[in-house]
């Protein structure tokens, strides 16, 4: 639950270990904090962006490093972060996802009771995913930091982790285990778990996730950020395209609902400024050439059953809707003249970027960007997760309107020096993507339900 106690700070120096780490969500929002962070990530693109952002990178499987090279970790770190990949929970309604989160609840209890690595490593192996495994990573790199000469068995002071809210009921287990039982050498936690919705953290798009921050004991019971904007009225604000046999209806700028849902919002919620729009997002800021000044409506590829006539719409007057690596099939329309839109050009990797709270001109880098974007902790949340847990005042977001400060040719070839090895290429250390992710036959298939 949230708190409306005046925040108590937590640790007075900060630094965070970010697992799965992207491109560099949250690792953008620790810096707009002036907090140290060091992120793993195994994929080769997301580093190349955090290098040529200047965020500190190992390339490396997390699996791997934390039982081959834990000990190389500074010992500094007293925050553990991060959000595990979820491909396995995305059927959680279903008999496999449900199947997997079982699994998982079980291993959560053998970590915590001491089970020897060896052991927990040969059970994983039988499952028929190996992705389901990952979102045991953070709890396994907590136990491990209880063990670690390097840290002289000091236990990490604050654990933060956000996921997609199928993934909720994993958070609940890891709270019920870190606050009940503890960590094998006795290090207990207190914990608090959510689904938090981001509009209400002022990241201007709808996307819901489920939250765990934890304390160790002595260092007070974490709160829940609280909201400091509006939650989407979607009912409201929901407007869809509508088709007539096969012609599709194209959507007019005026037809909006706006006032309406003004109103409603101001009814519910007075004290607090509306969500965010994509029109307020991605305005031009100031230093920079990015941005959009027309309006603008956007429609999605969700919900749309194969029918473009059903694909959701919403205006620059809206959230955008959840960000995923599809956003770069958003169609944009702009207006031609009071009564005629035309379709626009699509979102560019920066205004996608923007739409996840981003700063306007990030050095998006490699392949798969628009993935990249979809898979990051939006950093306007993260600076909300790390400021509930460490008890600092609510942040201000806006620092991330401004340009961001991209490294140096000299600064990029020390990170990837650091981070693969050599200043421009990945080495043998490196992970390849094929050891990480089973191959198309090996992943479970949800079977589709018979026709009537």
């Amino acid at each position: 639950m949230t708190s409306s106690a005046p925040p108590q700070h937590v640790l007075d120096n900060p630094f965070v270990l970010d697992l799965f780490s992207g491109p560099g969500g949250l690792d953008v929002a620790a810096h707009a904090l002036d907090i140290p962070s060091l992120g793993i990530e195994w994929d080769k693109s997301a580093c190349l962006t955090r290098y040529a952002a200047g965020l500190d990178t190992l390339h490396a499987d997390v699996s791997a490093f934390r039982r081959n090279s834990f000990e190389s970790l500074p010992p500094e770190i007293n925050i553990l972060a991060g959000g595990p990949p979820c491909q396995t929970y995305s059927v959680a309604g279903h008999g496999a996802g449900r199947e997997a989160l079982e699994k998982v609840k079980k291993f959560i209890d053998r970590l915590i009771a001491g089970e020897s690595d060896e052991e927990i490593d040969k059970g994983l192996s039988r499952l028929s995913d190996p992705r389901t495994a990952l979102v045991l990573e953070p709890l396994r790199y907590a136990v491990r930091a209880t063990r670690s000469p390097n840290r002289d068995h000091r236990p990490y002071d604050v654990i933060v982790l956000e996921q997609v809210p199928t993934v909720a009921p994993v958070w609940t287990r890891y709270a019920e285990a870190l606050r009940d039982k503890g960590l094998p050498d006795g290090t207990r936690y207190e914990v608090a778990v959510g689904v938090l919705a981001t509009e209400t953290y002022g990241v201007p798009q709808t996307r819901s996730r489920a939250v765990l921050i934890a304390r160790r004991v002595g260092l007070g019971t974490p709160p829940l950020p609280s909201p400091t904007h509006r939650a989407y009225e979607r009912k409201v604000w929901n407007q869809r395209a509508t088709s007539t046999g096969d012609q599709v209806r194209q959507p007019t700028l005026d037809d909006t609902g706006a006032s309406k849902a003004r109103q409603r919002g101001e009814e519910a919620a007075e004290h607090l400024p509306s969500w965010r729009s994509m029109a307020d997002a991605l305005r031009r800021p100031v230093g920079t050439h990015l941005g959009r000044s027309a309006s603008f409506l956007v429609r999605s590829n969700y919900g749309s059953a194969g029918n473009p006539g059903r694909r959701g719409v919403r205006t620059d007057q809206q959230p955008a809707a959840t960000v995923t690596g599809r956003i770069s099939r958003f169609v944009v329309f702009e207006h031609l003249d009071e009564n005629i839109v035309h379709e626009g050009a699509r979102f560019t990797m920066n205004e996608a970027g923007m739409l996840q709270s981003f700063p306007p001109d990030y050095p998006w880098s490699g392949k798969a960007q628009a993935q990249q974007v979809g898979n990051a902790v939006p950093p306007a949340f993260g600076m909300h997760l790390l400021s509930a847990a460490l008890g600092l005042p609510a942040p201000d977001v806006e620092v991330l309107r401004k340009p961001w400060q991209a490294a140096t040719e000299e600064q990029r070839a020390k990170l990837r020096t650091h981070g693969c090895g050599d200043a421009d290429h990945c080495t043998d250390k490196c992970p390849r993507a094929e050891d990480q992710v089973p191959p198309p036959s090996s992943r479970p298939r949800r079977t589709a339900p018979a026709k009537r």
